[in-house]
């Protein structure tokens, strides 16, 4: 059976990042990168950020396609207000006062972005009752990713 507990041997894949942080300060600094990200040349690394800052409407009034020629405008409260609706925050200054509070397995989907869990066999489920089931009779350490859910499997 596989372990349903964090696995222990998380691996760092981005500097900066470890695990004495803070569940703000790990926001802030994901933030950043997504900032980065946001700004880019690429298209490829620049859109995947955008449209999550539309799809939590921080920007309601601009489109995706409208906000790409835009993007170096992006400040970093446009991403910290899109991880807080992320998290079910309403804005940034709620989530930025309450989510030191709460478990650190709050932000596993970030960590899991970010590489984290790259050294452990993955398996993805359409929704998180569907790996709820998988998990008892199989184990794995769960994370909602999105609609989505991954089994993270460590022995």
């Amino acid at each position: 059976m596989w372990s349903t507990q964090f696995p222990c041997a998380v691996n760092i894949a981005e500097p900066g990042f470890g695990g004495a942080l803070s569940n703000s300060d790990f926001l802030r600094r994901y933030a950043k990168r997504l900032l980065r990200a946001a700004r880019s040349e690429r298209s490829s690394e620049a859109l995947p950020v955008l449209r999550r800052i539309v799809a939590m409407q921080v920007t309601p009034e601009i489109s995706v396609a409208e906000l790409f020629p835009l993007r170096a405008s992006l400040q970093l409260k446009h991403v910290l207000h899109t991880l807080a609706r992320e998290l079910a925050f309403p804005s940034w200054e709620t989530c930025s006062r309450q989510v030191d509070a709460r478990p650190s397995s709050l932000l596993d989907r970030y960590r899991f972005e970010l590489g984290m869990f790259r050294d452990f066999q993955t398996n993805w489920f359409p929704d998180m009752g569907a790996a709820q089931g998988w998990q008892r009779e199989h184990g794995g350490y769960l994370i909602a990713y999105g609609g989505q859910a991954v089994a993270i499997l460590a022995h």
